[in-house]
């Protein structure tokens, strides 16, 4: 009798445990990963990639404005902004005081090539860069 008890014992705490091991949807969670946009000639070449060609059109396409120059304004603007769906540059804030500097930033910004969109879950989506321009004359 002990025996059979024992075993009727066994069944259900083999029962239980399967159950709590089981019933634990909580830990299935699904994440997505955005996928960089891709500029122009960088295709197979990875996220690093956007940044360089970042960088090298910023410093291609830099001019200090003339008359900021020859005052010697100097100040660090900030350019947010995003690749929007359309992969196409769209600037959502600046941080900044002189407005010639801050065009400078805007237009080096709104000269990004058309590039291939970010992506997340398979379908576009914008992805958001934040660039300092460090405006210093030297002088």
């Amino acid at each position: 009798m002990k025996n059979v008890l024992f075993i009727i014992a066994l069944f259900v705490s083999f029962g239980v445990s399967a159950q709590e091991k089981w019933g634990d949807v909580e830990k299935n969670k699904v994440t997505m990963k955005e996928i960089a946009p891709v500029w122009p000639g960088c295709e197979n070449k990875g996220n690093d990639c956007f940044d360089q060609k970042l960088q090298q059109h910023i410093q291609k396409n830099f001019k200090y404005p003339a008359n900021a120059w020859k005052n010697n304004i100097q100040e660090r603007i900030v350019i947010t902004f995003v690749i929007d769906k359309s992969g196409k540059p769209v600037i959502k804030e600046v941080e900044g005081k002189n407005q010639e500097l801050i065009d400078e930033a805007k237009r080096i910004i709104m000269g990004i090539p058309q590039v291939k969109p970010g992506m997340l879950a398979g379908k576009p989506t914008e992805i958001q860069y934040t660039v300092p321009f460090n405006f210093k004359t030297g002088k």
